[in-house]
């Protein structure tokens, strides 16, 4: 199935180009260039139109409880597994910063399973719940913000309200 094959690499390539823009637009406001900025964010926003639009083609966007479910699968899965394997070959090479790195992952992803689980857990309930991402780490917290993260020990100022 040579089309979806492709369908599948064009949302990868459109996907990786939306984190790099939006990376570069940080780089960007910080050095004051604050056109070039706006470009990358504008470029980011439309290369997510386009990686959605692949995305919803492959089939794999279902219902709620579906993607959920999906989402803890997923999850639970690269926490216990591929995060480990990383660790342990940072480890074998000597880089001490990207086992931590991967430490840290491996503990955020095991958190990303738990929120899915009590999401699906919740799915038909009313309770609105917000959701605090530490900007060091990409933790997630739930309902309050911690005083400082759990995973890499920011204060609880790098902390930003998730929409």
């Amino acid at each position: 199935m040579p089309t979806m094959n492709n369908v599948k690499e064009a949302f990868e390539g459109e996907s990786v180009a939306v984190r790099k823009y939006l990376a570069f637009a940080e780089i960007a406001q910080r050095e004051g260039f604050i056109h070039a900025a706006k470009l990358f964010r504008a470029l980011a926003e439309s290369k997510t139109i386009h990686a959605n639009i692949h995305l919803k083609q492959t089939g794999i966007v279902l219902s709620t409880e579906k993607n959920i479910q999906y989402a803890h699968n997923l999850e639970g899965s690269i926490s216990e597994k591929r995060y480990q394997e990383m660790i342990d070959e940072a480890i074998k090479d000597g880089n001490k910063q990207a086992a931590q790195g991967f430490e840290y992952k491996k503990n955020i992803e095991r958190g990303y399973a738990a929120l899915s689980e009590k999401a699906l857990n919740n799915l038909k309930s009313d309770e609105s719940i917000d959701y605090y991402v530490c900007r060091h780490c990409g933790n997630i917290a739930e309902i309050t913000v911690p005083e400082t993260c759990p995973i890499c020990k920011s204060m609880r100022h790098l902390f930003v309200k998730s929409c």
